[in-house]
């Protein structure tokens, strides 16, 4: 395959959460298999090549160019040139969703992505077979792309890209998102872009509580390249710092903490995926936190409100016992649907989807003991919570069951849910 992006008008494009477009599209073309055998970039005439600031976007076989021909001539050129296997077009004044290169790159006809919203110009194109054969269609000088994709369906050379056609089910976030691509004008039109990247959440508190704080986070950290990783980091010395704290009953500066890494674990992930900044150490040390933590903090919990005292015999150490052995059940009685489906628990049906949103988990447990301890009632929400997770783990427990003795014995075929509009909407 080879990839032309038109970058001849890039040069005024704004950029969107610290990185330009024309390095959006170079990040999504990394996860190419096989990988593109050129990717030849129109820079407008007298343009520098611009600096790339991720040293992994220069291990792509990059082919700059300058001109000042129109956008015909200079993709009537790359078809000359393009032989008999795929061409991708990409514009660089495009905001693209990373996924679309590699949705496109497997298939065997001509197609063309558009933009979902209305009156957007913005166009993808896979051009397959002899790429001389498309010449003939650059008759009349077609301005852009989108100029181009508009004739070729017209003409019924290119078929648009269907919905059922583009697997939008995202492993990492546990959900199906539809494709999105979009022109970009203006610094008013990439502000709004930001916004709808940013939007995601998993439970009611990073849903509707963290994002302003995330948001506040994560522009200006984009904006300095700042890598999640140092993000993680910091995340982790908060999250181990509380625990002596509530262990010694300081716990209004355990929770000072607790929620500053509440935060800070949402800005990682996002910072990551809208950067492109992931990565295997990243992964490892933020899912596992997530992972190990909470039972430390009930803990701590348990032991600054009177274990300490107490002992673990009490009721408030044995429900501390409790809540610790009812999660680590939990985690691994979460475990068994991945390892037999290949994907989370809560992807498998909307009921399951909307219980994830307020099961037992840190987002939720620790504003109801804040609350609980700030009005005196510690031990109270302290039971509470190890209840919840009682009746968490018994529902992970009956619902695993279930799928994999009831539905799966009677041949029930669910995909992943949908828990995604259709649709991509800016507002």
């Amino acid at each position: 395959m080879i990839v032309w992006i038109d970058a001849a008008a890039a040069g005024s494009a704004p950029g969107v959460f610290g990185l330009s477009l024309l390095e959006r599209h170079l990040h999504g073309l990394r996860g190419l298999r096989p990988a593109p055998a050129r990717i030849i970039i129109d820079l407008a005439a007298g343009a520098a090549q611009p600096k790339l600031g991720d040293k992994r976007l220069y291990r792509l076989p990059l082919e700059w160019r300058n001109g000042t021909e129109p956008y015909a001539i200079r993709l009537e050129q790359i078809l000359a040139a393009g032989g008999s296997g795929s061409l991708l077009i990409l514009d660089a004044t495009t905001l693209a969703d990373p996924r679309l290169p590699a949705a496109l790159a497997t298939r065997t006809s001509s197609t063309a992505v558009l933009s979902r919203e209305p009156q957007d110009s913005a166009a993808m194109l896979l051009l397959v077979g002899d790429s001389s054969a498309f010449a003939a269609d650059l008759s009349g000088n077609p301005a852009n792309t989108s100029v181009l994709a508009a004739r070729l369906i017209q003409s019924g050379r290119v078929q648009p890209l269907k919905d059922d056609e583009f697997n939008g089910f995202v492993r990492r976030l546990r959900r199906t998102l539809p494709y999105y691509l979009f022109s970009v004008d203006g610094p008013t039109r990439a502000a709004k872009l930001e916004r709808f990247l940013f939007k995601g959440s998993t439970d009611l508190f990073t849903r509707y509580v963290y994002p302003p704080l995330v948001w506040l986070l994560v522009r200006p950290l984009a904006r300095w390249r700042v890598h999640p990783n140092w993000v993680t980091l910091i995340s982790i010395i908060l999250t181990l710092a509380a625990i002596p704290c509530w262990a010694g009953g300081y716990f209004i500066t355990g929770f000072v903490m607790a929620y500053a890494m509440s935060v800070l674990d949402s800005v990682d992930g996002k910072l990551a995926r809208l950067t492109f900044t992931d990565s295997d150490i990243g992964n490892l040390m933020d899912h596992g936190l997530d992972m190990v933590h909470p039972p430390l903090w009930y803990l701590a919990w348990a032991y600054g409100l009177g274990v300490a005292s107490e002992g673990w015999s009490s009721p408030l150490g044995e429900a501390s016992i409790a809540i610790f052995a009812f999660y680590v059940i939990d985690r691994l009685v979460l475990k068994i649907y991945p390892y037999v489906f290949k994907r989370a628990f809560h992807t498998h049906s909307r009921m399951d989807g909307l219980v994830r949103s307020f099961i037992a988990r840190r987002n939720m447990s620790l504003p109801l003991f804040t609350v609980g301890y700030l009005i005196g009632l510690g031990r109270e929400a302290f039971f509470l919570i190890v209840a919840w997770q009682a009746a968490t783990t018994l529902y992970h427990t009956g619902r695993t069951f279930w799928i994999l003795c009831v539905e799966k014995a009677q041949h029930k075929v669910r995909g992943p849910v949908e828990v995604a509009a259709k649709t991509v909407k800016l507002d």
